[in-house]
């Protein structure tokens, strides 16, 4: 875990405690550096999953960063007396980073999401990052990881998001992160807003801190994963009282 930021516990999670702006500049500068480096964008859904999977804690562990992706993290981090700058969402990095590489000419590779959506993807990148360089491009549907990882050692990008959904995407890149170094950042479902396949909320949500609601609203298939949130307040609700 790097010491460049103070950190902040949450149920045993350590998470940078800085702003985006900060966060953005230091991962600029290590990807100009080409240094290896894995950041895990974590929300409170990945935090109780840790609690109950040792080997995933451990990946998190062995993570260069971990931001706080969702207000769930800043309520958590508040309620333990240790509040924190801002939420550094895992979407607003790589559309901030994928802006400045295309600005510095750099090169990306993108794995996930279903392959109509992979190749909307590349439209809006190609489109939108025209001095971007697409080192590579793959959908989620894989049974094998390795032939993507050579191709990944081989084309050696500056930076590479892989959006197949926790904790796949952070085990493939604690397993292949020494293939190329680079970023390496799991991404969730950032492919299926990127290509319009899925609409985030609206500002108003954003900032009143509701895209959950939103979410809720446009997806209610999701409840059950949200019904992960009010677990999670409850630890962390018990985690203080046990600490004080």
């Amino acid at each position: 875990m790097s010491k460049e930021f103070p950190l902040v516990s949450v149920l045993n999670v350590p998470f940078i405690n800085t702003t985006q702006a900060a966060f953005l500049t230091t991962i600029e500068s290590h990807i100009n550096n080409r240094e290896n480096t894995f950041v895990v964008t974590a929300n409170p859904e990945i935090v109780m999953y840790a609690r109950n999977n040792p080997n995933y804690q451990q990946i998190l562990n062995n993570a260069d960063y971990i931001t706080p992706d969702g207000i769930g993290i800043l309520k958590g981090a508040a309620i333990l007396g240790t509040p924190m700058a801002e939420r550094i969402t895992g979407y607003d990095t790589m559309l901030d980073l994928l802006k400045w590489g295309n600005d510095q000419h750099k090169s990306v590779y993108l794995i996930g999401a279903k392959p109509e959506v992979i190749t909307d993807v590349k439209n809006v990148v190609t489109t939108r990052y025209p001095n971007l360089n697409i080192a590579g491009i793959h959908d989620g549907y894989f049974d094998d990881f390795a032939p993507i990882a050579q191709d990944i050692s081989k084309t050696q990008p500056d930076m590479v998001f892989l959006a197949v959904g926790f904790p796949k995407q952070e085990q493939l890149i604690a397993d292949y992160r020494h293939q190329n170094n680079g970023l390496w950042m799991g991404v969730g479902g950032s492919f299926d807003v990127l290509s319009g396949h899925t609409k985030r909320a609206p500002k108003f949500f954003q900032n009143h801190h509701l895209e959950w609601f939103y979410r809720l609203l446009s997806e209610p298939t999701r409840l059950k994963r949200m019904m992960v949130l009010p677990r999670y307040l409850k630890t962390v609700k018990q985690s203080a009282r046990t600490n004080k």
